[in-house]
């Protein structure tokens, strides 16, 4: 049977199940924290753009208010009781999720392994086997290397994968076919090792699933993550390819694994997971980076929260509507405005340069609580002040605001 919801219904349903439907620690936030947004989000996209804050780090704030950023990296790249709990795959783009999902990824790398996938890594590795074999085999002798660290690193010369180094290239073939895991160091420069100095054997040692038991694992961990989604957000969330992924659907609904549903204003049908929770009110504040769950489809936030939203990163500055990096603010369970924002470290001030109000919002309310998060999210980012420049229609109230708390706005 088909479920109807209202869009309200599912916007609520969508903000709780990514963790918007309970309130932030009031305490000290530690690491089960932070292992408690990872098992609703089942992945951290990783991103190296630090604009504001390096990506990865964003979503947990969002979700838990300021945190020490460290402890994000102790619990994804140092053992904890002798093993690691999160590991690095290529899912979501390039992402961090709980090693426990790595047999159902194994799929990605053996595509890999096989062309479908890197077409012109693979070109390249017919070419130079003999190479990869040896920077596995310093890989397996050293232990954990840098690109630049290998006996061999073959600066590029402009004739093979690309303007990178061939030992750079040659450690990420080698990372996407799953030989290799990666580390990191501080400011996120990448270190390689054996997988299996990262991946528990009892992991690696499982049997290898099956190609649709895989589509159909990650798609069920997509609707939990999301709530409610339409197919192709569901498919996009572990970028699984998408036509053997939404026949996999039908059997999934048939089975009473997922819920086929209407949702006011959407076309077409969504899916439901037949376990989310359905609050009657979302009472949530927060700064969305452009590279959080809520946000990754485009055509699924304008649908949820009639928000037009795009990151304008590669978008020629003089073309650019909104900004180089922008946050939107959800407060309760609207998008209520968005942020250009930048963090100056060196003078240690969170820069607003532009603040934009969405139509129909009251701007004092709005300014307020923006305040408040914006207060926040300097703490975070380790600055003193918050700055707002003179650009979108929300820029004075705001600095009205900020003034009042006794921040210069």
């Amino acid at each position: 049977m088909t479920e109807s919801l209202s869009n309200a219904e599912a916007r609520r349903i969508a903000l709780a199940a990514q963790g918007f439907a309970t309130r932030r620690p009031a305490g000290r936030i530690d690491r089960r924290h932070l292992h408690r947004v990872m098992d609703r989000l089942h992945l951290l996209q990783l991103d190296s753009v630090p604009v504001v804050m390096r990506t990865q780090y964003l979503p947990l704030f969002s979700r838990l208010g300021a945190y020490r950023a460290e402890l994000l990296d102790e619990v994804a790249y140092r053992p904890h009781r002798g093993r690691y709990p999160w590991f690095e795959a290529w899912s979501h783009e390039a992402s961090l999720l709980p090693v426990e999902m790595e047999p159902w990824l194994r799929f990605v790398k053996q595509r890999a392994r096989e062309g479908e996938t890197w077409g012109r890594y693979f070109e390249a590795v017919r070419e130079d086997p003999a190479y990869l074999d040896r920077v596995r085999d310093e890989i397996k002798s050293r232990g954990p290397l840098a690109a630049g660290e290998l006996s061999d690193p073959r600066p590029n010369q402009g004739d093979w994968w690309s303007n990178r180094s061939t030992g750079a290239r040659a450690l990420d073939w080698l990372f996407r076919t799953g030989e290799l895991g990666i580390r990191r160091r501080p400011g996120f420069v990448k270190e390689f090792d054996l997988l299996e100095r990262i991946v528990p054997g009892e992991i690696l040692n499982r049997p290898t699933p099956t190609f649709e038991a895989s589509l159909d694992e990650l798609l069920l961990r997509a609707a939990r993550a999301h709530g409610i989604a339409s197919a192709a957000c569901l498919v996009d969330y572990f970028r699984l390819p998408v036509k053997p992924a939404k026949a996999r659907l039908a059997a999934l609904v048939e089975d009473g694994r997922l819920v086929e549903a209407d949702v006011e204003g959407w076309r077409p049908s969504a899916y439901l997971d037949p376990e989310a929770r359905r609050p009657r009110e979302i009472r949530a504040t927060a700064l969305l980076s452009p590279f959080d769950p809520v946000v990754w489809c485009r055509k699924r936030i304008e649908g949820l929260f009639d928000f037009d939203y795009r990151i304008e990163i590669y978008v020629p500055k003089d073309k650019r509507r909104w900004g180089y990096y922008v946050l939107p603010l959800l407060m309760g369970d609207r998008l209520v405005a968005r942020f250009d924002l930048k963090t100056d470290r060196e003078a240690r001030i969170l820069e607003v340069r532009a603040a934009h109000l969405e139509d129909g919002e009251n701007a004092l309310e709005v300014a307020e609580t923006a305040a408040g998060e914006l207060q926040e999210l300097a703490r975070f980012v380790g600055a003193d002040r918050v700055r707002v420049g003179r650009k979108g229609n929300l820029a004075r109230t705001l600095s009205t605001a900020l003034r009042s708390r006794g921040t210069r706005g």
